[in-house]
């Protein structure tokens, strides 16, 4: 009797047991599933409204993409989208170069007109945002700025397709040692036509447009020539517009090459950023295509401890030497008027540079008429050349001031 209820119970709590394990395991597999289903519900969710969020933002892009197309009548850039583009420039065979901001590739248009498209690589910027560039690159309308004829908006794809420049970029007729025109193509007037056309650009781009625009990035590489070698102002990848007041400009990973960077931007103790930023860079440029084409011995003055501008000072102001003995006296009078306009860009303080249109007169008018400037005591890092780049993370507050 005593062994067979001691049977019954080790049943009985070996069958508790197995009940036991078994509902444990049924448990373990509820949860389990339970959290799957949480989860899985919680991804799907999560799809949709990022896929709901991304077509109403699609839906937007489109509407502002219309409106800014309507407002602009027959004077809008064409539309293309990423297919037309693949065509034109035959699955981007032929690349041009790359810019901070993008790729450029060459193209031809149904009608057999070369372009230049730009393939933006850079898309953290909303389509608000690259239309309102779009449109502000399109209001300009100037004989020294490069035209854009059509653009590209297709979600993360965006593209800008310019008039073609058969002579490319200012930069390329420059030497690794920095002197100008390796293969002989310029001679005096030609520079100094360039030297002006860029300065009316840039003036316009100041003073001519409804609002302004800081380009902020002119350099050599941002000049283009045409089949006559007129000049003309390319890459807005940097240029923000503002009004005539004050505005901000947040500038993030701003690629820039550093010996046309102004001091201003590096520290404000020099002054606001502004307009008056794109005449420092444009002062540098002048003394690097003047100053280099008159000193044999340039390649030891760019390669030294000396900084540039202060041998071009030396050697224009100071000692008034001549620049050089093949050039006529024409010639002469254009290459120091060059040379102490561009000393006149880059005073260190933004107030005592002159505006563009100012700079235009004096390129214009006589030596005579153009004051001897100050030498300029402190200046960004030297020119060293396409080369010597940086990348600049700043966050700059424009000053309107002229």
């Amino acid at each position: 009797m005593i062994s067979s209820c001691s049977y019954n119970y080790q049943f009985f709590v070996s069958g508790s047991r197995k009940v036991l394990s078994d509902l444990h395991k049924y448990v373990i597999i509820g949860v389990s599933l339970g959290i799957a289903i949480i989860v899985i519900s919680s991804i799907i969710i999560f799809c949709v409204r990022k896929q709901f969020k991304l077509q109403e933002a699609d839906q937007e892009s489109k509407q502002n993409i219309n409106k800014f197309l309507l407002g602009h009548g027959s004077l809008a850039p064409k539309r293309y989208n990423y297919r037309e583009i693949k065509k034109i420039t035959n699955s981007f065979a032929e690349k041009l170069g790359k810019g901070g901001y993008g790729i450029v590739y060459k193209g031809k248009l149904p009608d057999g007109q070369l372009v230049a498209v730009k393939v933006l690589t850079e898309t953290d910027n909303n389509a608000e945002e690259f239309i309102n560039e779009v449109a502000s690159i399109s209001r300009t309308s100037h004989v020294n700025i490069v035209n854009l004829l059509g653009f590209c908006y297709d979600r993360k794809k965006r593209v800008l397709v310019y008039e073609y420049m058969p002579n490319k970029s200012l930069d390329k007729f420059m030497c690794k040692s920095g002197s100008i025109d390796p293969g002989g193509q310029l001679d005096w007037e030609m520079l100094y036509g360039i030297a002006v056309g860029i300065a009316r650009g840039l003036e316009y781009l100041h003073r001519g447009c409804n609002t302004r625009i800081v380009h902020f990035d002119i350099k050599p590489q941002n000049i283009l020539l045409d089949e006559e070698f007129c000049p003309k102002i390319s890459d807005f990848g940097l240029a923000k517009l503002f009004k005539k007041k004050q505005s901000i400009i947040s500038m993030l990973g701003a690629k820039r090459t550093v010996g046309y960077i102004a001091p201003e931007v590096f520290s404000r103790n020099f002054g606001a950023v502004s307009h008056k930023s794109d005449v420092y860079s444009y002062g540098m440029m002048l003394l690097e295509m003047a100053g280099a084409r008159n000193f044999d011995k340039i390649e030891a003055i760019q390669s030294s401890e000396d900084y540039f501008p202060d041998k071009i000072y030396e050697h224009v102001v100071v000692k008034n030497e001549k620049l050089d003995d093949l050039i006529t006296e024409e010639q002469e009078e254009s290459a120091r008027k060059m040379l102490l306009v561009g000393l006149w860009c880059i005073q260190t303080a933004p107030s005592d540079r002159p505006s563009m249109t100012k700079v235009v007169e004096m390129l214009e008018g006589s030596l005579q008429s153009i004051k001897i400037p100050p030498k300029p005591f402190l200046s960004s890092p030297k020119l060293s050349g396409p080369q010597f780049s940086s990348s600049v993370s700043v966050d700059i507050e424009i000053s309107s001031q002229r």
